[in-house]
């Protein structure tokens, strides 16, 4: 079982990219080892300085149907922020 979920690409977490830093989501009882060794393992040529994680708290979501209002709550997940010394992850490539 692969330790790394998918990446995690939103337009604030593109802005860490500049400063090299990653994020990933992660298997909820993943340790930060465990990470740093599934992104060596995945990205040949890239070295790992340090691995944040955090886990995503469940948020109300909702919306509004023909029979009326259909509530919900999202998942909770675990966020992995990958900060790279040397090598460059294209998350668009092909593996």
């Amino acid at each position: 079982m692969s330790v790394i979920i998918k990446p995690v690409i939103t337009e604030k977490l593109s802005r860490l990219q500049e400063q090299d830093k990653y994020t990933f989501e992660v298997v909820k009882n993943a340790t930060k080892p465990e990470i740093k060794e599934a992104v060596e393992a995945i990205y040949p040529g890239v070295k790992v300085a340090k691995v944040n994680t955090a886990i995503m708290p469940s948020k109300p979501k909702g919306r509004y149907t023909r029979s009326g209002y259909q509530g919900g709550r999202t998942k909770v997940w675990k966020k992995a922020i990958v900060t790279i010394k040397e090598g460059e992850i294209d998350f668009f490539a092909e593996i």
